[in-house]
């Protein structure tokens, strides 16, 4: 990993942004902390690395700033985190752009393990839409039905309820969909689906 790279954190809590600098300092990663997006935005200079935002900031959100970056055509690495996340947000992060989308309290192990991967992301490793076709193609129908209900933000109990099948059948179903989609989290699982439809580019 090159050590020229940056992880930035935006996050008003200055509590969360000493800890996110304890955690990425402990294994030698340059880290930034600003309490706003325009703060961020008045100091970033096309530096390489990795973007870590919350949702929730006063001046400018967290989503608001994602779009802004994405509209500018930059591609820094973000990932989103807030403690007030819901379907409808993650799907907005993942249009604009977003890596992941993680929920608070923050897992450190995930995050550390996101951030790497965002760090050594090669924008030329890019993934076809055939490939994502195919991947679609191998589900069965009703895990299609419950893929969708999944990415519509609806719980196992209410897929369960909407298609009369048990709730331990709807984690079957999860699960396959969630292996055959080679999606190891629901916000890849939305990136993927919104690749599939077309909504965004599988280079993002």
């Amino acid at each position: 990993m090159s050590s020229d790279k940056i992880v930035f954190v935006v996050d008003d809590d200055p509590d969360i942004c000493q800890s996110f600098r304890w955690l990425f300092e402990s294994i030698n990663l340059q880290v930034q902390t600003y309490e706003n997006a325009k703060k961020f935005l008045d100091s970033y200079n096309n530096q390489p690395g990795c973007l870590i935002i919350d949702v929730r900031m006063p001046i400018m959100s967290g989503l608001e700033l994602l779009e802004h970056l994405n509209s500018s055509q930059n591609k820094l690495p973000v990932i989103v985190i807030t403690g007030y996340g819901d379907i409808s947000m993650a799907i907005r992060a993942m249009k604009a752009g977003a890596e992941d989308f993680i929920l608070k309290p923050v897992n450190h192990q995930i995050l550390l393990e996101t951030t790497q991967k965002c760090l050594k992301k090669n924008n030329n490793n890019t993934v076809s839409q055939a490939n994502f076709h195919e991947r679609m193609n191998s589900l069965t129908k009703r895990e299609k039905l419950v893929m969708d209900s999944v990415v519509d933000g609806k719980l196992n109990k209410q897929i369960a309820y909407d298609l009369n099948i048990s709730i331990s059948t709807v984690e079957v179903h999860r699960a396959n969909v969630m292996r055959k989609m080679e999606a190891k989290s629901l916000a890849e699982l939305i990136k993927i689906n919104l690749i599939y439809t077309g909504s965004i580019d599988s280079t993002e």
